[in-house]
């Protein structure tokens, strides 16, 4: 067999051109997509004696700093925003977790009349764009009182319909003899819904927390809207203040970027090997 003949996984040969486009392809996507955010880390290390516009660019910063840093923290109370950002995160996943999951294996698993109404229900509310219905939002804050709260940011996005449904399609994909089996042993629905179910989910659980927590840590349009107090401001907001006041000190802003950025990392490296088989588990079906 020839040194350069290559297969893929069902054995089939692939040609050496083929494969060195795939690789091009593939380089390419990665610069577009992880390039930014390397520029912007690259951005946020340099000194102020270092030019950021030289042309050819220079992308290693010839003495890297943290005091941007440093600079960002002592211009806006940064600490106390990202504060605000994990408490209305943090809760967006618990609730959708919690509610997602509930919903989900009521629309899966359970009989009963209307259901498949609720499910239609579920995917049309996928189709209507927040900007249409965020006048409605913000009137049910304010009769409710929960204007410039943080339970105000939190809950029009609580339980999300792209997550019921991902729940709904996960639990389907489990064999019901399981639940029967469970079910002639005596268990109840709520037995068969934690002991049984639940667990076989973890994956497409994964891929609802980390679409919750991405969704709250990257709002800005609605907290903007619902929150007038500074001292209640999201980091996407206090982000915003920062690149208006010192637009043209472009290190701040980039060091403020990967503060942002830092937490959605930790957490889909830490939740990634449940990322990627959760979305075969609960793949959106018709």
């Amino acid at each position: 067999m020839s040194i350069l003949t290559l297969t893929d996984a069902d054995g089939r040969r692939i040609p050496v051109w083929q494969l060195l486009l795939r690789y091009v392809l593939l380089l390419a996507v990665l610069a577009l997509t992880v390039g930014p955010f390397l520029w912007q880390l690259s951005t946020s290390l340099k000194g102020p004696g270092e030019d950021i516009f030289s042309s050819p660019p220079k992308f290693f910063p010839g003495h890297p700093t943290l005091d941007n840093y440093t600079r960002v923290a002592e211009t806006i109370p940064v600490w106390d925003y990202a504060l605000n950002s994990v408490k209305v995160a943090t809760a967006n996943v618990v609730t959708n977790c919690v509610g997602s999951a509930l919903a989900g294996y009521a629309l899966a698993r359970m009989r009963y009349r209307g259901r498949r109404a609720a499910t239609l229900a579920f995917i049309l509310a996928m189709l209507v764009p927040v900007e249409g219905i965020i006048i409605a939002q913000f009137t049910t804050m304010r009769e409710l009182g929960l204007n410039n709260t943080l339970i105000g940011v939190l809950l029009p996005g609580s339980v999300a319909a792209m997550n019921v449904l991902l729940m709904r399609n996960a639990f389907l994909n489990l064999p019901h003899e399981v639940e029967e089996a469970a079910f002639v042993d005596g268990a109840n629905v709520w037995q068969r819904f934690f002991w049984v179910a639940l667990p076989s989910v973890r994956g497409t659980l994964a891929v609802v927390a980390i679409f919750a927590f991405m969704g709250a840590w990257d709002d800005f349009l609605w907290p903007l809207i619902v929150l007038s107090d500074p001292a209640k401001f999201t980091l996407t907001i206090g982000l915003n203040y920062l690149h208006g006041t010192f637009a043209n000190d472009e290190r701040l802003v980039a060091a403020g970027t990967i503060i942002a950025v830092l937490p959605l990392i930790v957490l889909f490296a830490c939740l990634q090997r449940f990322f990627f088989r959760g979305v075969g588990e609960g793949a959106v079906k018709g």
